[in-house]
């Protein structure tokens, strides 16, 4: 089993208003990842990932792409140590 890791990303880019959160929540759900993911006031999403190293490095993989309808230009993951986070959320 990998160690637990936590990646704390920035996506930029049209990232919201096109279901990027929600899909974001899908799909870490379906990794087994926990954490959040949220909007910022100047455009961009914030999320945190927390689980095993290779379910963690396919979530910032996957938001590269995000949602079908966004389009990212760029995300910006930094490496922290993990707080134990149960769960994925939306968080307003």
């Amino acid at each position: 089993m990998s160690a637990r890791t936590r990646a704390h990303v920035y996506v930029s880019g049209h990232v919201q208003g096109v279901f990027y959160r929600a899909t974001t929540r899908d799909a870490a759900r379906e990794r087994g990842v926990d954490g959040w993911v949220r909007n910022l006031d100047d455009g961009r999403v914030e999320a945190v990932f927390e689980g095993s190293d290779s379910a963690v490095e396919g979530m910032v993989e996957w938001c590269h792409t995000g949602s079908p309808a966004a389009d990212v230009d760029d995300v910006d993951a930094t490496y922290e140590e993990p707080e134990g986070i149960e769960g994925f959320e939306i968080r307003r």
